[in-house]
């Protein structure tokens, strides 16, 4: 984000985040990152729970939008969901300068899923100073199944590492 326009509020993510999700976000609020990200708003991914160091995402899956040959929801699909939910959890523990890359994702898939409803749990499993755990459980609303998990490692970068990022 660029200097603070005349008349905005600078926020702390998660303050940023819980105005968006109960329907308080004003327009002078900012923040420095970006929210809603592109990609969530391209795939319809909705936060629907932040706090702290975790996250919720829900998705209305379609398979004739996001299906792969199989008819299921495509793997790719699924864990773009996982690191969107993982990257805005991360983003909570984020201050003025800071910034977050990750190091390491891997996806474990656990049974396919169709049309319905999906949702993304993540949370820390480890904070460090520079690296961070994360873990991500994907969930079918149809029956509460998990379809997903995903364990991701997370670089904070910081001053010039940050800047542009």
């Amino acid at each position: 984000m660029g200097p603070a326009e005349e008349g905005s509020v600078d926020l702390p993510v998660l303050d940023y985040l819980r105005h968006m999700i109960d329907g308080t976000l004003r327009p002078e609020y900012r923040t420095h990152m970006r929210y809603p990200t592109a990609i969530s708003r391209t795939l319809g991914f909705r936060l629907i729970v932040i706090g702290e160091a975790e996250a919720v995402l829900a998705v209305d899956a379609r398979v004739d939008r996001v299906g792969n040959q199989q008819g299921t929801v495509h793997g790719g699909f699924l864990t773009e969901l996982a690191d969107a939910a993982i990257g805005t959890a991360c983003s909570t523990l984020m201050g003025p300068g800071e910034s977050f890359t990750s190091i390491g994702l891997a996806a474990t898939f656990l049974r396919p899923s169709w049309d319905g409803g999906l949702t993304a749990t993540a949370r820390a499993t480890h904070v460090g100073r520079t690296v961070s755990h994360w873990s991500c459980v994907i969930t079918r609303d149809t029956d509460g199944k998990d379809v997903m998990t995903a364990t991701s490692t997370v670089m904070t970068l910081r001053g010039e590492q940050a800047a542009g990022r």
